[in-house]
Formats: C-alpha cells, structure tokens, sequence
C-alpha cells in the first residue's frame, strides 16, 4: 500500500449526462464552478472539466471554460485544473484545442490526451493519430502538460511513442479508465497488467466507468497516487441504481476510502510539485 497522499481528482459534468438523466448533473458555467468548489473544499486537488453550452451541449468554447477556470479560481487559485479535448462530439484538431488559446490568469495548467479512439456504450471516441500528436505538440508549446487517459493496453505503448517522439515529458500523470465496455475491465489482471507498463516513475489515478467507480475509488486508495471520480463517469451512489449521487457525496466516498487506509489527501500544493506545475501566486 502507498503511503503518500492521495490525489483526488473531480470530473464533476463530462459530456455524456444530461439533466434528464440525473437533476444534479452541472451544467451551467454557475453549477459547475459551484459544485467544483464545494468538492475542492471536502478534499479535491484536480478538477477534470468539461464545458456546456447555454443548451446543456457539450462544447469547445474557449470562452464558457474561461468563465469556469476563472470561477474556480476566484475562489480556489491553487487546483490543478484540467481541460478535456474530448474527441467524442468533435473531431476536429482545431476546435478541440481551442481551450489551450486561453492564456494568463485563464490558462489551464493540464489538459486530457486520450491516446487512442475507442468505442464506448453507445458512441466512439475518435482519436486519430495525427490528431493525438497534434495536441500534444500544442500542449508542450502552450506549456500545459498532458493528463494520458488510458483505457487499454495499447494506448501506454502510444503514450511511449509520444515520449520517444518529445512530445511529452515526465513526470507522466496517468488516468487509468476501466469498467468500459470496450476496453479494460476493473480487475486485478487487467489493472497490474496496465500499471506494470507504465513508465518508471509515472503517477496513476484510478477510475471505473459506471457502475465500477466504487470499486475503482477503493482500489486505487490503496494502490494508486490518486483516485477519479465524478458524475462524468457515474450517477449513481449504489451498484442497484437506487439512488442518484451528487458530486460531493462520490467525493465523501474516496474522503472515506482515504481514511480507512490511513491515507492523508494530496493538497493541490503537493500535486503541483509532484508533476512539476508551476505554483499559483
């Protein structure tokens, strides 16, 4: 078991759920910095945000992140924040780094690099090659340094190629998704078959998609440098669907897995120096 602390990272809105779905989904830029900060002050380090348009549509406005990073950081200037240049509506290279364009007190200091398509439930995520590098190279030019989301095997080993390529540089902040339906499981095989292929040094944070994130929040409280969790990846507080979770009471939950394995929380301070952010003035 590791014993230093745990990075907690939020994923409070994603792209996927809808009001319809679940009323505690945020949507508006207000909601979102709202349930942000409220979940930064119970114990989160990194925020992974998504932007929606006056509609409840996902979007790559640069202008809605901009109004979600400085509402964030009005109130907590020192959270790692993190952007998504999600393929999953866009595939397009230049709409989905528009958020790297903002710049000074808006700048993001990480933004997501999915190192592969892959096809989800209902939808596929589309990550071509060319388009991978091309976001890295505007991340290493931007300096806002890369946050590797792995789904399967195959994508550390283009994460390598990206490496071999100078295109990322360590330290390498990874999050690992399993439980997804088309990519690796939330077992133990998959997950140290995942974790052995790193690349020495790498910090890892662990999330399960759906129905899996429990389990995925209490593995990597004992395995991993931190955890995921958030309405991005699951709405529900049971396995049965019972009860609809909000972001902060899945955020109580990893607080709680923390504790009982005696690991402090990782403060945004102590995230900066591990990946070798710059510190927030």
């Amino acid at each position: 078991m590791l014993q230093q602390p745990l990075i907690l990272n939020l994923a409070p809105t994603g792209m996927v759920p809808t009001r319809q779905q679940s009323p505690h989904v945020p949507l508006t830029v207000e909601e979102i910095v709202n349930d942000t900060c409220q979940c930064i002050a119970a114990g989160v380090a990194m925020v992974h945000l998504h932007a929606r348009d006056r509609d409840g549509r996902p979007s790559c406005d640069r202008a809605i992140f901009g109004e979600i990073i400085s509402g964030i950081r009005e109130r907590h200037p020192d959270t790692v924040i993190v952007v998504s240049t999600s393929g999953r509506n866009t595939p397009e290279l230049e709409k989905r780094a528009a958020v790297l364009d903002l710049d000074g007190p808006l700048k993001p200091d990480m933004a997501s690099l999915t190192l592969s398509s892959l096809n989800f439930s209902s939808q596929a995520s589309v990550n071509s090659p060319a388009t991978i590098q091309g976001l890295a190279e505007l991340m290493k030019a931007r300096g806002i340094r890369p946050e590797l989301e792995i789904f399967d095997l195959g994508m550390i080993n283009f994460a390598r190629r990206l490496a071999d390529l100078q295109l990322i540089e360590p330290p390498f902040y990874f999050n690992i998704l399993l439980g997804n339906v088309a990519s690796a499981q939330l077992n133990l095989l998959h997950l140290a078959t995942l974790t052995n292929d790193l690349s020495a040094g790498s910090i890892w944070s662990l999330a399960g998609i759906g129905r899996f994130q429990a389990q995925a929040n209490a593995l990597g409280a004992v395995l991993g440098h931190g955890v995921r969790t958030g309405l991005e990846d699951n709405l529900w507080l049971d396995d049965r669907r019972s009860r609809l979770a909000t972001n902060s009471e899945l955020v109580a939950r990893c607080t709680a897995l923390a504790a009982a394995v005696a690991r402090p929380l990782a403060t945004a301070a102590h995230v900066r120096s591990t990946l070798g952010l710059p510190p927030r003035l």
